[in-house]
């Protein structure tokens, strides 16, 4: 008797293998709507078995190195395995960075820079990795802790997700970081701060959340960008302690004071962007003491009383944009009369007057306020029941301003002495002559004792009084101040991204 085909005979077996199939189509499916190739995802599906989870929960990938490639020194043998793991953890490459990064020349490969250590000009070493506006998906290997010359490592306007390596910890030399533009997640990545010479720092526009450690504003830094994220924290008071030129930190969730320590800022800050934050308290009269900021944008939050007139010291201020606030009272006219300003936007405010030298501004919006005899402005009864409320700007409870200490001076320099002049000793002493023996002693003669002496009592001890011995408190710290001002590159903000379709 003919044995039946075991599809027919195994029906529970028939259903899993037809489901296994249908699945299988249907993934193929979902990364041919995202254009992949059936085959691609096939190949993402097979590799996706090859990687492994180091001690840190990030994910590596199983690099083996021929035997037959050469490289000059072990720093590019790093530098392949490093790659080559990248390479390996990339999903989608649609304009083909990455084709050319075959065999052990990791100089030629496409967006990788090379060049000479600091510390011995005779070894090649790669220095830096710049893949922007690659478009390319994937994640970042725990393998690239491998690259530890590297001073720049740009991959913005990706679609890179996941997290930063903890391995980072290891690129002792990176100076610059940019992230923005992708799809990375999880919590502020501290790996990144402790970088000791990080100066510019870039994750803008992913999906990074929960708070910003405060020591981000302690770090030597020259740009800070991380707006447009979903980070959820209060402004710390050390934002003044920053020596940045350039800081974005719009499009999150803020709350509480805009600190006065702002003020401190002075010697540095070009450009400071807060928009869209939900900051709420009164801007701080500090402010004015920024006479280096060029752009002051603090739009979209929930600021209210006047405009300090101390703003009016901001001799460069060229974009003041302080729109969809619930600021009030007049505009000061100083403010209109600096002499670089050429956009000034106040509308969606209640201020109540605008003197005519603000209509003097290359471009001004004082739309939707409570200023009479202008056009588009709030109803009257709008600007009655806010206005019937005062504000004390005292009730937000932000902390006072307290100025930055000056740099303690510089040491004295050393008082070098001359060598001393060691003279030779002196020869030693000759010996004495020999003495002549001692005469022989004489009869003893036997005499009385002498009478005891008259008892005297010993004097009484004076009492030591008894002193408490309170060591002085230590000495106050002494606090770096403003450091002058650092005329670098210049970091303007760029417009958002466009949106992948």
């Amino acid at each position: 008797m003919k044995k039946n085909n075991t599809l027919t005979t195994n029906p529970s077996l028939s259903l899993v293998l037809f489901l296994s199939i249908s699945l299988f189509a249907t993934s193929a499916a979902v990364f041919s709507s995202h254009g992949l190739s059936d085959f691609a995802a096939d190949q993402i599906r097979r590799r996706q078995l090859l990687y492994y989870v180091d001690e840190h929960g990030d994910r590596g990938e199983a690099v083996t190195v021929p035997p037959s490639f050469y490289f000059p020194n072990p720093r590019l043998r790093d530098a392949y395995i490093a790659l080559q793991a990248w390479k390996l953890a990339i999903l989608s490459d649609p304009y083909n960075f990455t084709g050319n990064w075959v065999g052990p020349s990791v100089c030629n490969y496409t967006g990788v820079y090379c060049s000479k250590l600091p510390s011995n000009r005779s070894v090649l070493t790669v220095a830096g990795v710049d893949l922007n506006h690659a478009d390319i998906a994937g994640y970042l290997p725990e393998e690239l802790g491998l690259l530890t010359d590297l001073a720049l490592f740009h991959v913005n306007s990706n679609r890179f997700c996941g997290t930063v390596p903890y391995k980072f910890e290891r690129l002792k030399l990176l100076h610059e970081v940019d992230l923005s533009n992708n799809r990375f997640v999880g919590k502020f990545p501290h790996v990144l701060l402790g970088l000791p010479e990080l100066k510019y720092l870039d994750l803008r526009y992913n999906e990074f959340e929960g708070s910003v450690p405060s020591s981000l504003f302690d770090k030597d830094l020259d740009a800070i960008f991380i707006n447009n994220n979903r980070f959820v924290f209060e402004i710390p008071d050390n934002l003044g302690n920053s020596r940045v030129s350039v800081l974005v930190l719009a499009n999150n969730h803020f709350a509480g004071c805009l600190p006065a320590s702002i003020g401190n800022m002075s010697g540095t800050l070009n450009e400071i962007i807060l928009l869209n934050n939900g900051l709420r308290s009164c801007i701080p009269g500090e402010i004015g003491r920024l006479n280096q900021l060029t752009v002051f944008d603090v739009s979209f939050n929930k600021l209210m009383g006047p405009l300090p007139a101390e703003m009016g010291k901001m001799v460069k201020l060229e974009q003041l944009d302080v729109a969809h606030n619930y600021l009030s009272g007049k505009i000061p006219p100083s403010i209109c009369l600096l002499p670089k300003l050429k956009n000034f936007t106040f509308s969606y405010n209640f201020f109540t007057g605008e003197p005519p030298v603000c209509r003097a501004v290359k471009a001004v919006n004082d739309r939707r306020n409570c200023l009479l005899f202008r056009p588009e402005q709030r109803t009257a009864k709008q600007c009655s029941v806010f206005l019937s409320k005062p504000v004390d700007c005292n009730a937000f409870k932000c902390k006072p301003f307290v100025p930055a200490l000056p740099p303690p001076p510089p040491p004295s320099p050393p008082v070098y002495l001359p060598p001393p002049v060691y003279s030779p000793p002196p020869p030693p002493p000759s010996p004495p002559p020999p003495s002549p023996p001692p005469p022989s002693p004489p009869p003893p003669v036997y005499s009385p004792p002498p009478p005891p002496p008259p008892c005297i009592e010993p004097p009484v001890p004076i009492p030591v009084p008894h002193y408490s011995y309170t060591s002085p408190p230590p000495p106050a710290p002494l606090s770096e101040g403003p450091i002058p001002p650092v005329y670098g590159i210049q970091y303007s903000s760029p417009p958002p991204p466009a949106h992948h379709h």
